[in-house]
Formats: C-alpha cells, structure tokens, sequence
C-alpha cells in the first residue's frame, strides 16, 4: 500500500521541484537575486512543505475521514452529518471546491509534462521547437489510453516513483556541500524575514512557493483508496526528505553557481546523467498526470452520485480494482483543455500564472469546512479549533491571495473553468428541483393510486413484477400511471423503487434495502447506495428478496420514465438555463446502463414537462 501510494498520492508533489525552485527564484530576481534572497526562498519551500502538507493535511485533516474516505466531497458529508441538513452554504462550497479540483485537472497534466520535456533543450539546445509537438503527443497519447485502463501499468507506478524521489534526493544530497549555508534555511526565521523585508513584493514569490504544495491536496482525496497509514508512512519515509533534499541542493547550487537559477533541477545532474534524467522526470510527470486524471474521474462519479450533475457513462476498466474508472465524457474535455493550454502558453514558466489558484482555492476551502466540523462534530472548544485551524487558514488565504495577484497572467483560467462547472451544478440543482415540482403537479401519492386501482374492474390482470424506478417515490411513477391508461394492464406484483444516494461513501448489505408494504399488490423500495458505490439496482433488489419479497427476474419488467421538456410561457427558468439544462440532460448516460438494468426487459414511457 505504501509502494501504490507513493505512485499515485504523490505524482503531482512529487514533480513539482522542477519548476517551483525555478519559478520562485525568477519571481524574487526582479530587483536582483542576493544570497539571502536565495536563502529565503529556500526557506519559504521547506516550511510551506512543513505546514500545509505536513501539519494540516499529514497531521489534521486526514483525520477527518468519512468511513476512510477523504476529499472534498466526504469533508461535506460529514459536515450536513454534524448539521443534520445542508444548507445553501455548504452545498456552495462543495461545488466550489469540485469545480477548482476540476480546473487543477486541466492544468497539471499541461504544466507538468512541458516542464519534463523542456529539460530536453539543456540536452540538446536545438530541440526548442519540438517542445509542444512533443508534449502534444505524451498528452494525446495519454488520454488515449484511458479507456484501456491502466491497470497493467499502474504497477509500475510505484517502483518508479520510488527512484524518482530517491534520484531527487541524492542529486540535492550530492550539492548541499557546494555551500553548506544553506542548512540555515531550515530555520524558520529567514522565510519570515524574506516576507517582512519585501513587503509587497514577497507576494509575487508566495504565487510561486505555493506550486511546491500543488497535489498536497491528493493525499486527502485518494485516502480512501490506500488508507491513512500508507500515506502517512510515505510521506514520512520518503517522500517529504527527498523533496528537502532537492530544495537545499538546488538552493546550494544557485549559491555557489548563480547562473544555475535559470533550471537548478536539471542542472543538478551530471552531465553523463542528465539524459537519463530528462526521460525519468517525463516518466514521472505522466504518472502524476495520469493520478490527476483518475482523480478527476472520481471526483466527477461522486458529483454524479450527489446528484450535482446529471448521470455521466461510468465504464469500469479492472474487474479487480474497484477504483480504476473512465468517463468518457469527462476524459474528452479533459483532453481538450490540456491540449489547448498547450497551445495557448507554450511553455512552463508562462503556464505557471496559472498553476496555484485553484489549488490555494480548495485548500482555503478544506479548511474552512475543517473549522465547522471540529467545532459542531468533534466538539472541539472554539478558542482550540481557532488556535489550530486559524493560522492554518491565514497562511492559506495569503497564498490565495498572492495566486490572485496573477489572474491577468494567466490565473483567469482555472477560474473560468470553476466558474463554468458551478453555473453547470447550478442550472443542474435548480432544473432538478423545478421538474420534480412541475412533475408533483396534478400527481397522486402512491398510495392514493394504489386504493383507487383496488376499486377498479376496467384493468387487466397480468402476471409477473413490475419494477418501476423513480426520483420520488412518494407520488405515483409517471410511467406507472402512462402504463395503465395506455395499456390498461396491471402487473401481479409492483414494486416502485427509489435510489437514494447516503452522505456516506458505502452502505452496508443491511441498510442497503428499505421496504414499505402498500397493500396486496404495490410495495415501495427504497434503495441506499453510499456515493463511492455502482448504483446496481437488481443486485441491490436481489437483496429484498431475503426480506420477503418474492420475484422472479425472468419475468420482471423494469419501467422507466424518459422526460423530454418544453418552456413555460412563464415562472420557468431564464431561457439561457432552459438550454444549458436540456444540454444537460441530453448528455444524461441511459439509465438502462447507469442502474445495471437487463436491457431485454426495460420499457421506458414518455412524458413531456415544462421548465
């Protein structure tokens, strides 16, 4: 577990050395770099690394766990436990933190990759212009690849990782003797004197520190996949020294060699070694992509599952890791938005205006939602959830605010894109909620109907079960109700069954059915389903059958209701949502196949709403 971890939690932290040092030296040269500059950022790295990693997330927040899942999303759900509801605010600030995951999404692959192939130009000085064509095709290549899966691949993963941070460790190891004043950076004071004696200045280094602590945020989300004590342990053992170890030697080097600031990563190698080098760095910034990537797809699956977004294809690419997931729809615009970030800044150091803010943005969010939970949840005294939480977020809103100091170069990106996937969450919620409201209009509850078609004689009795899904199982299925006044048929048997999504990442076999007889004919089933689970209805039915419910699948008909709508001539949605809901909804997966039903037995019905 400690081996899968450091290849997938850490891709994105692990190859940030590349271009943090170098990007953070380039912003305090502004006025000339000096030895106590170069110090200072040193500084300013580690304690970064110290603090937001280390403390908050290592120490904190990973303790916060939703039966062992971490993330944004699970940091929500134990927030409305704590609460006992979700409000307006916290329902925003999950979205937010989503869509900033998602904007980090887009970046990472593009800002990583192009930075591992531009250490090829120290190599060969003439390859500049084969930069972006070739980062273009590890890109294209890699998101190819996702519907495969990459499970035979993933193996590698870790062993690799593991040499990349052990090289990363030894270079920095090899050049701390090239002037070994640098150990002075470990004190604390010199980042705090850098910020005090630069004054406005240090804020354009802060956007640039930060990009050492971009994936910190990983080790919280993939908990739930390798366990608190594996990340833990490799952060530890491995990962947190070696990055150490590369910020002293490159601090070291561009002391003793100031010409060095320009790339002290790669100038750190050998010249014999410096090929080898480039290639491991590109190996391992596309295993940091491809984390960022399957990071993404879950994050989406658990948006999906929350009802945030409307059903997205989910195909499962191992049939013995539970985890391995691929959206297609969700890996398209990925791809798309790596490619053209690409092509529109061309190298690093340009994309690196853009890299920071989401991150700083979810973090500051994180925090936020840590606030409440270990003051409502935990119980925690308020003066001690400030003391520990407080400057945590105050260190964090400095950064936010330094990265925003960047949006003209760049920093709008990230921010166009959350801004993009909030509108779609919203319209989404909103629309949800007035087609449930339009659908209740004129519409009975179940067990109305179910009285009314005991005193009925113009019906015809069928035989077998019929199974009809809804969204709101307390008023009768519109396909239910369409069934019997064009067919006239009534099954023997009619279960109307209601998927309903926990706040909880998975529900138990034994809280997973919930069964509420109507009379001789008509139960309802109510269906738990935790948001990391496949929403496997005749599996989860199978279930209800060890409770009494008899039925056969042979002759069981599943009934879906297929909504197309209209616009309201008036108090519907503006038209700009109308059409961003229908797109929505058209984009919708078959819910044949998002609820794993068998194809040769569904009949679907139409019916026609209003927004």
């Amino acid at each position: 577990m400690v081996l899968g971890c450091i290849g997938v939690v850490y891709g994105d932290i692990g190859t940030s050395p590349l271009y943090a040092m170098r990007e953070s030296l380039h912003a305090a040269s502004r006025d000339g770099l000096t030895r106590d500059d170069v110090v200072g950022v040193i500084s300013l790295l580690i304690w970064t690394l110290t603090l937001i990693v280390t403390l908050k997330y290592v120490m904190l927040i990973m303790r916060a766990d939703n039966n062992g899942e971490g993330g944004t999303l699970s940091l929500v759900a134990l927030v409305q436990q704590a609460l006992k509801k979700r409000p307006a605010w916290l329902l925003a600030l999950g979205m937010v933190g989503i869509s900033l995951f998602f904007g980090d999404a887009i970046i990472t692959p593009a800002m990583s990759v192009l930075s591992a192939v531009e250490g090829m130009v120290i190599v060969a000085p003439g390859f500049g212009p084969w930069v972006v064509p070739v980062t273009l095709a590890i890109i294209l290549g890699l998101f190819a690849v996702q519907k495969h899966g990459t499970q035979a691949v993933s193996i590698l993963f870790g062993p690799i990782m593991v040499v990349w941070f052990v090289v990363m460790g030894v270079l920095g190891a090899m050049h701390v003797g090239d002037d070994l004043s640098i150990l002075t950076a470990l004190n604390p004071w010199h980042a705090v004197s850098f910020l005090t004696q630069n004054g406005l200045a240090s804020f354009f280094v802060l956007g640039s520190v930060f990009l050492a602590v971009t994936g910190g945020e990983a080790l919280y989300a993939d908990m739930g996949h390798f366990g608190r004590s594996p990340i833990r342990i490799a952060w530890g053992a491995l990962v947190f020294p070696a990055l150490t170890l590369s910020y002293l030697g490159q601090g070291a080097l561009v002391l003793s060699h100031p010409e060095a600031a320009k790339d002290p990563f790669f100038l750190m190698a050998p010249d014999w070694f410096l090929l080898p080098l480039v290639v491991l760095s590109m190996t391992a910034t596309v295993i940091a992509s491809q984390a960022v990537i399957s990071g993404a797809f879950s994050m989406m699956k658990q948006a999906v599952r929350m009802g945030l977004l409307p059903r997205l294809e989910i195909l499962h690419t191992s049939e013995s890791q539970y985890g391995q997931i691929y959206l297609p729809k969700v890996n398209m615009i990925l791809c798309i938005g790596v490619v053209l970030l690409v092509l529109a800044f061309g190298s690093s150091s340009r994309l690196a205006s853009a890299y920071g803010i989401a991150v700083t943005g979810d973090m500051v969010i994180t925090s936020c939602l840590a606030l409440v939970l270990f003051y409502r949840a935990w119980k925690w005294p308020l003066p001690a959830v400030v003391a520990v939480v407080g400057p945590l977020l105050v260190i964090e809103v400095l950064f936010l605010t330094a990265n925003a100091m960047k949006f003209l170069d760049g920093g709008y990106i990230p921010i166009m894109i959350a801004l993009s996937m909030v509108v779609l969450m919203w319209t989404w919620l909103r629309g949800t909620a007035h087609v449930l409201a339009q659908a209740r209009r004129g519409a009975v509850t179940i067990e109305q109907l179910a009285g009314m078609l005991q005193k009925s004689s113009r019906l015809v009795d069928v035989p077998g079960t019929a199974v009809f899904l809804t969204s709101d199982p307390d008023m009768a299925p519109a396909a239910l109700t369409h069934n019997l006044k064009h067919n006239q048929v009534l099954h023997a048997q009619n279960l109307i069954v209601g998927v309903n999504m926990s706040t909880r990442p998975y529900v138990s076999n034994a809280d997973r059915v919930e069964i509420r007889p109507i009379n001789d004919r008509f139960t309802r089933i109510d269906l738990n389903f935790g948001y990391m689970e496949e929403t496997n209805v005749p599996k989860a039915l199978a279930l209800a059958k060890k409770k009494g419910i008899k039925f056969d699948i042979m002759t069981t008909s599943f009934f879906l209701n297929r909504r197309t709508f209209k616009s309201a001539s008036k108090g519907g949605l503006p038209r700009w949502q109308e059409d961003v809901f229908r797109m929505l909804s058209r984009s919708a997966a078959d819910a044949t196949h998002f609820y794993r039903l068998p194809t040769n037995r569904v009949i679907e019905l139409g019916q026609q709403l209003t927004i």
